[in-house]
């Protein structure tokens, strides 16, 4: 097999595509595509812990708790205590979430639309069916 039949090979390179379109989209917030994929889960679940996002995003801890870091600096999030559990800190929206949600939220929207403008409605929920499987059952 050639190394360009290869599926790892193959969806190294979608990823490379999709991630550097997204970038280039949301440069003009000075965001980045992993912080806006952990805006989207703070704005549909505020108060979630760093964990619970890692969980949500399928992610590891270390690396969501250090992008929630720069983000609290830069004013897309704040943390508060737990007020059962000071130990805890919950993740909610901060002001300029609250500024430029929909903004922000539709730049994705149109970057995924143009991401998959060259495929029929059928070809865009097969190929979302198959990622999702593959990634659903490949370890």
């Amino acid at each position: 097999m050639k190394y360009t039949d290869c599926i790892a090979f193959l969806l190294a390179k979608a990823n490379q595509k999709s991630q550097s379109f997204l970038k280039k989209k949301l440069q003009p917030y000075g965001l980045t595509a992993v912080q806006h994929l952990i805006l989207e889960v703070v704005v549909d679940h505020e108060g979630l812990t760093p964990g619970e996002i890692s969980k949500k995003l399928v992610s590891d801890n270390a690396t969501v708790s250090g992008v929630l870091e720069r983000m609290e600096e830069h004013g897309w999030i704040t943390r508060k205590n737990d007020p059962n559990d000071k130990r805890v800190s919950r993740i909610f929206a901060g002001k300029k979430v609250e500024e430029l949600k929909e903004e922000i939220l539709l730049e994705r929207e149109k970057a995924n639309e143009e991401l998959l403008k060259h495929y029929s409605d059928e070809e865009k929920i097969v190929l979302k069916n198959m990622l999702n499987k593959f990634l659903n059952t490949a370890d």
